[in-house]
């Protein structure tokens, strides 16, 4: 299965088993540039997990480039350390790299202890919020040094190769921008000069390295910022790499800043792999794919249809990194799926916080939050399919109690289904296909269309109970919200019931937005209507564009507060925004609705008051916490905990995570 994956490929000197890489991501487990028990633990399950290439970065060369948070080589006190790490990846059967790093003007000044940064040319930097000053030739000169003296220390601390960072907006994305780089030296102006910078790095990292050691790149294959280098140019960019002795060139989609989604589900599967295949038309060496490819029926088709020649996965392998070993032994339905979601990683690198994952409870916690088997196996209930009650009892029984899950409604999921039902937020019903999976594996007897009370758990007698009875819609008190012509967006998401023409939405945050794109979508075209449309020249641009966005439904979210959307993650909060935009809702904050009737809405706004007249009205309110059972089993004398949205109404990760604790618990 999964024939050419998991074939052995050469870059330079080094084979390696497979053609999955783990690619470099900033994790932020540190914030003295060093690396610690926490970095060992998290790469020593990268590498256990089967990866064939497993890279540790992005690392610093020097303090401006990467400052106070990132890991640097920057110096020869951090060879041991390196050592010890290229040492676990080794011993976890992965070959090692290091990905060399120099921001320019994406440094931010507070990391940099209020220094400067440095660029090709002093533009100010929409990323960093601050012009930095202008690199002089001896500055050049420093950096690229600093690079080569790095590369020396990885390969000195035992690592298999060295990749060189040029994508995502940083430094040599930096010289290559016409945008970003308008020296009138030899680093400006021609392609030739702009390329300077990079080739002479390389070949003079080649020359301290030796022939047989590799050297590889990442490089963006397309800025995707207006004016910047596109996928027309990168083909050419890459040959200069070739040609200056890198071995492998790891493709990537654009800048930070650039205003097409790189990372979160928004983006299709492997919707990039044709960026690596345009350069992989123009060079000779191996060619690496990356973003989303989440499942391994995408990769292999990646290496079969001659897109690239390895996969990287990244953030699935936060999410799970036994996913190769897992493909490989024909148990990809147990693959635990990475949603790109962006919340425990994107979200929390921005913030200069700890990665995580909303959907692997022990990502970032490896060393201490690993599951034993049980001295004395309890016999466990578990009380609602929702997320935390289907972690808890997948987690319950890999510690070897036995399991039963009761679950109300038809099906496991809980609001997972709601989360999962806008057309861009699909992905997250793949955790539905994971526990039902898990299920099947520990073979857990499941009882839906089952309520459970007291009576039933006297009856029954567990050793333990564990709630997870979920939330309720929350009705506000608005004169009118309960009639029954109001619906709620819980029912709106889960039965999709057809809806009126104009459609009002009251509460402005993350569901209240998810469900004005759910509802706007009602009626648009499908991917696959748009390109036969698209392939037969049956409509014209305008009108494919228009029966993209333009659906059944006119939409208006009524907002409280002065800003919609507060709750929203910081990494994809603007995609949302453009979202509503393009699909032509209206979003009207700071307005209080004090009534509804036969869908005439009056609301005020500034001391103004107003009325509007709709054919649906849809309450999102939030939600609160559902407690029956919860104030009831005290009484019984029987152990028990509670988990998710009982206890208080969170986010995904708030029930993922509590389910797998409350279930280490267990006693």
């Amino acid at each position: 299965m999964y024939k050419y994956l998991f074939s052995p490929i050469r870059i330079n000197s080094v084979e390696i088993k497979n053609r999955i890489a783990y690619p470099s991501l900033g994790l932020l487990y540190s914030y003295d540039s060093k690396l610690n028990d926490r970095y060992y633990n998290y790469f020593a399950e990268r590498a256990r997990g089967g990866a064939g290439l497993v890279t540790v970065g992005p690392v610093g060369v020097d303090f401006l480039g990467s400052g106070l948070l990132g890991l640097s080589l920057a110096n020869d006190d951090a060879i041991a350390s390196f050592e010890k790490l290229s040492g676990i990846i080794h011993e976890g059967g992965a070959k090692a790299w290091v990905q060399l790093f120099h921001a320019g003007a994406y440094s931010h000044p507070m990391l940099i202890d209020g220094k400067e940064p440095i660029a090709p040319s002093p533009i100010f930097s929409a990323y960093s919020r601050v012009t930095p000053r202008e690199m002089t030739i001896e500055d050049i000169h420093v950096v690229q040094n600093a690079f080569v003296q790095a590369a020396l220390r990885a390969k000195t601390a035992g690592f298999d190769g060295v990749e060189v960072i040029a994508s995502a907006g940083y430094l040599i994305t930096q010289f290559l921008s016409p945008l970003r780089n308008q020296r009138t030296d030899d680093y400006g102006g021609s392609f030739e000069n702009r390329t300077r910078f990079p080739r002479e790095l390389i070949e003079m990292m080649r020359t301290a390295l030796g022939p047989d050691f590799p050297i590889t790149i990442r490089m963006a294959g397309n800025d995707f910022v207006p004016g910047s280098t596109s996928d027309a140019e990168t083909p050419k960019i890459a040959v200069v790499y070739e040609r200056a002795g890198v071995d492998a060139i790891n493709i990537t989609g654009g800048w930070h800043e650039s205003r097409v989604p790189q990372l979160p589900m928004e983006l299709p599967r492997s919707a990039y792999a044709y960026l690596a295949l345009n350069i992989k038309q123009a060079v000779s060496i191996p060619v690496m794919a990356s973003n989303r490819i989440a499942d391994p029926q995408t990769a292999e088709r990646i290496l079969t249809d001659g897109y690239a020649d390895m996969v990287n996965l990244g953030r699935v392998l936060i999410a799970d990194p036994e996913w190769p070993l897992k493909a490989f032994e024909g148990r990809a339905s147990e693959i635990r799926p990475c949603v790109a979601c962006s919340q425990g990683c994107t979200d929390q690198v921005f913030s200069g916080q700890p990665v995580f994952c909303i959907g692997n409870p022990r990502a970032g916690f490896e060393g201490e939050r690993r599951i034993e088997k049980a001295a004395v196996p309890r016999r466990v209930m578990i009380v609602g399919a929702g997320p935390g009650g289907l972690e808890a009892a997948v987690t319950a029984a890999v510690a070897g109690h036995q399991v039963e899950l009761y679950e109300k409604s038809a099906d496991i999921g809980g609001q997972l289904w709601m989360a999962g039902a806008p057309p861009h937020k699909r992905e997250i019903l793949e955790f539905i296909r994971y526990y039902t999976a898990m299920i099947h594996k520990f073979q857990i007897p499941l009882h839906l269309n089952t309520t459970v009370d007291v009576n039933m758990i006297r009856q029954k007698q567990p050793d333990f109970v564990l709630i997870a009875e979920g939330a309720e819609a929350l009705i506000p008190p608005i004169p009118g919200a309960t009639d029954p012509d109001v619906l709620n967006a819980w029912d709106v998401l889960r039965n999709n019931p057809p809806l009126g023409k104009r459609v009002a939405i009251i509460g402005g945050g993350a569901v209240g937005l998810e469900t004005a794109l759910f509802v706007a979508a009602k009626g648009t075209i499908s991917p696959e209507i748009l390109y036969f449309l698209f392939t037969y020249e049956a409509e014209s641009i305008e009108r494919l564009r228009e029966l993209m966005f333009r659906g059944a439904s006119r939409v208006t979210v009524f907002e409280m507060l002065p800003k919609a959307g507060k709750d929203v993650g910081k990494s994809t909060r603007w995609i949302l925004t453009d979202n509503l935009k393009r699909y032509g809702i209206k979003i009207n904050t700071s307005t209080k609705v004090s009534s509804i009737c036969q869908g005439t809405i009056i609301c005020e706004r500034d001391g103004i008051s107003s009325q509007e007249v709709f054919d649906t009205v849809i309450l999102a309110s939030g939600s609160r916490p559902l407690q029956r059972l919860s104030n009831e089993i005290a009484t019984l004398g029987i152990p028990y905990a509670t988990v998710g949205d009982c206890i208080r109404p969170g986010k995904i990760n708030d029930a993922i995570h509590g389910g797998f604790l409350a279930a280490l618990r267990i006693a």
